[in-house]
């Protein structure tokens, strides 16, 4: 490598960011096409039933309206579950749009009014006549806990004797968190622009987080040839998980392009944003036995979760009890009820946010029982290893998290009586929780070429959903390459360009960028091994010596024009593709993301509203490529905790089956106002075994155990424990 100064670990702008600000940056719903129609979708008003009838004589009438589909006039479309099997499908039947009259939920799409303007379409759509007849339906998942049955995934096994341990422990916990549903509900409402040519191609743009899995899903479900489509999604204003599966925007609208040959926009309306997966409600039993000293003897964690008719939705929820603390009797247990709801989707830290509230809140009142300091706690029952795998830890600096943020935060000054705290007329309480979250790599390609200019160009199909993918990877390039930033170009969002994972779980930048890595280090070696054929004085020069910069080759004081470097590489020039995936190194290790979060709340006493004042949040998360936009996700992370702590809840009506605050009137989400101080931490850690470039992510860590923090921190105010979340006034004031 040059002696140029890495670029990775410096706190670089978003590369994106002026197109955003600026609104040159085009998002899904945006993209122009000449004589573009518009679909607005037309949703069931029963939570379940078939439909009887379907007049469209009212919305066909209306000037503009060129057609309406349903599932008796919709082009062809795969019979069989096989195709509609995406990339991160639940097991069972996946949900097929408008594909016959079976009513599954409420929302469901029934028909598409397609229209020369969204306006006349949506008109016309309430102009529709559906006739649907009902059946009873079940959307409450506790009062249908009697058909709960073990999901499909394989948890651990259980290790030691649990029963035994906990009825001879002195110390003991049971308790019982409830969770409700949640919905993603990113800025960017779910589209998709179907571009039809002449030729029967179809270029679509997609609100999606895996344009190849959009790809594939349309190729098998309509039987179209793979090099007939193309998805694009340059950018996404945020998913948080909604963009991982093929939403049924995209199918509707590639059905209406077919059958009219003419592009096609299909937008929801942000009621619409309520019609497909959320995160699940669930109930989570934990029961936890220690001794004197807070040694862990025990630990059950068995949680129940809601699904769909028609798939099992599974998440990690329990795991993480028998992986963060050190134990040797654990049981868990994963239960699914199926309900007349669409089935659930990953949303942010799927599992792990719901999980860690029930064990992280169960811990707090363990500490309350023995008489111990939280963080004391969490100290004593450290992990090195993850016995659910039987590994250990490839890097853990959990304790320096419980070191950094206690200090910075002012533990010490906790007095640990509850209601003990006070200034004026608001309680004060501080409460803590530790997070962890599994830093994954999966395989993915990218490609590197230099152009004869000096500009390289580095690409793979992985997608940017505001989390600085654009930025980290060119940061990751430059260095690869040995090249400044400014003198890279990385493309992403193109189905066309090498493959790469859904982007999300954390592990786009150390699947992507390990394959960025690659592919730049391999296109500097080949550059280096060019320039010593075409100059042979350069033979016994040090790769350290080369040096690509204002396009030309130096070595040392020496220069060299790319041109004449190049000269005979043909029209691409120099280029390299590669495929990476885990190293051998990784297979004898777990791998994982900590935190631990520290937050301060501020009850008052007379009208028992509650804010949160402060929060520190120290993250072991391996080598940060860039420390502003890695803060800035565990900014986001932290508000979306506080959310899911003191606000976010869907609300249903059981007896219709139906969701009531569809819209961010009264979905109630986190503003500016609600948000005080939040420092976040990244302690150093690190890690060559995680992969080449040290990096674990930090996507997802960020909400883990925020709400249990929250909670525990209402408990120390006011005395109350609050099992049942989100934590709103009435339950603060409630006998």
């Amino acid at each position: 490598m040059t002696s140029r100064q890495s670029s990775s670990g410096q706190p670089l702008d978003r590369i994106d960011g002026p197109a955003k600000v600026t609104g040159q940056a085009r998002y899904a719903g945006e993209y122009p096409a000449e004589n573009l129609l518009h679909g607005s979708v037309v949703c069931s008003h029963q939570a379940r039933g078939r439909v009887r009838h379907i007049n469209c004589e009212a919305a066909l009438a209306v000037p503009g309206v060129v057609a309406v589909l349903h599932h008796l006039n919709r082009p062809p479309m795969a019979g069989d579950d096989e195709p509609y099997q995406d990339a991160d499908a639940a097991h069972g039947q996946p949900f097929r749009p408008l594909f016959n009259d079976r009513v599954l939920y409420s929302g469901q799409p029934l028909a598409l009014v397609v229209a020369d303007t969204l306006e006349v379409a949506r008109y016309a759509g309430s102009l529709l006549g559906i006739e649907i007849d009902p059946e009873a339906h079940q959307t409450d998942l506790l009062a249908a806990l009697e058909r709960a049955h073990a999901a499909p995934a394989k948890l651990p096994k259980p290790r030691g004797d649990f029963q035994g341990a906990y009825e001879r422990a002195p110390f003991k916990v049971d308790a019982t968190y409830c969770t409700p549903v949640e919905h993603h509900n990113p800025m960017e409402p779910h589209a998709s622009t179907v571009i039809h040519h002449a030729d029967g191609s179809l270029q679509i743009h997609d609100k999606t987080q895996g344009t190849q899995n959009s790809l594939d899903y349309v190729h098998k479900v309509f039987g179209l040839p793979k090099d007939k489509l193309r998805v694009c999604a340059a950018y996404v204003g945020g998913a948080f998980g909604s963009g991982l599966r093929p939403q049924y925007q995209l199918a509707l609208a590639v059905m209406a392009a077919l059958q009219l040959q003419r592009s096609v926009r299909v937008t929801l309306t942000r009621q619409q944003m309520f019609t497909f997966g959320y995160r699940p409600r669930t109930q989570q039993r934990l029961r936890l036995a220690a001794d004197g000293q807070g040694r862990l003897l025990a630990i059950e964690h068995r949680a129940t979760g809601q699904t769909s008719r028609f798939e099992d939705f599974t998440e990690h929820v329990v795991e993480w009890s028998g992986m963060l603390y050190a134990c040797d009797n654990v049981a868990m247990a994963y239960s699914l009820v199926p309900l007349d709801v669409y089935t659930p989707l990953d949303m942010r830290a799927p599992g792990a946010a719901l999980g860690l509230i029930g064990l992280e809140c169960a811990m707090d009142e363990l500490a309350e029982a023995i008489g111990m300091d939280p963080v004391a706690l969490r100290r004593v029952n450290f992990a090195d290893s993850n016995a659910n795998e039987g590994k250990p830890y490839s890097s853990k600096a959990l304790l320096e998290c419980y070191r950094q943020g206690a200090e910075r935060f002012g533990w010490q000054a906790r007095d640990p009586r509850p209601g003990s705290m006070s200034e004026g007329q608001e309680r004060i309480g501080w409460g803590m929780a530790g997070g962890v979250w599994e830093a994954l790599q999966m395989k993915a390609s990218a490609k590197a070429q230099l152009a004869a200019d000096g500009r390289l160009w580095v690409s793979s199909a992985t997608t940017d959903i505001g989390t600085g993918t654009y930025t980290v990877m060119t940061q990751i390039a430059a260095d690869a390459a040995g090249m400044a930033v400014q003198e890279v170009t990385f493309q992403l969002g193109d189905s066309d360009l090498p493959s790469a994972p859904l982007q999300g779980g954390s592990f786009t930048v150390s699947s992507v960028g390990a394959a960025v890595r690659q592919a730049c280090e391999l296109l500097r070696g080949k550059l280096i091994a060019q320039a010593k054929v075409r100059f042979p004085e350069l033979a016994g020069e040090q790769a350290e010596r080369f040096e690509v910069r204002q396009g030309r080759l130096w070595v040392g004081d020496q220069r060299f024009e790319l041109a004449a470097v190049l000269q005979g590489l043909g029209k691409e020039g120099l280029h390299v593709q590669v495929d990476a995936e885990p190293s051998a190194r990784r297979q004898g290790f777990a791998c994982a993301t900590h935190s631990a979060v520290f937050v301060e709340v501020r009850v008052d006493e007379a009208l028992g509203t509650l804010r949160v004042s402060r929060v520190v949040s120290a993250i072991a998360a391996g080598r940060v490529i860039n420390p502003k936009t890695a803060r800035s996700q565990i900014l986001g992370g932290v508000v979306w905790g506080l959310g899911m702590a003191l606000q976010e809840e869907t609300q249903i009506d059981h007896n219709l089956g139906r969701y009531m605050n569809h819209n961010l009137a009264e979905y109630h989400i986190p503003v500016n106002a609600d948000i005080g101080d939040i420092e976040v931490i990244f302690v150093d850690e690190p890690d060559d075994i995680v992969n080449a470039l040290g990096s674990k992510g930090v996507g997802e860590i960020g909400v883990v155990g925020v709400a249990a923090a929250v909670a525990n921190a209402v408990w120390h105010a006011t005395g109350k424990r609050l099992r049942d979340f989100p934590l709103t006034v009435d339950k603060l004031l409630a006998d």
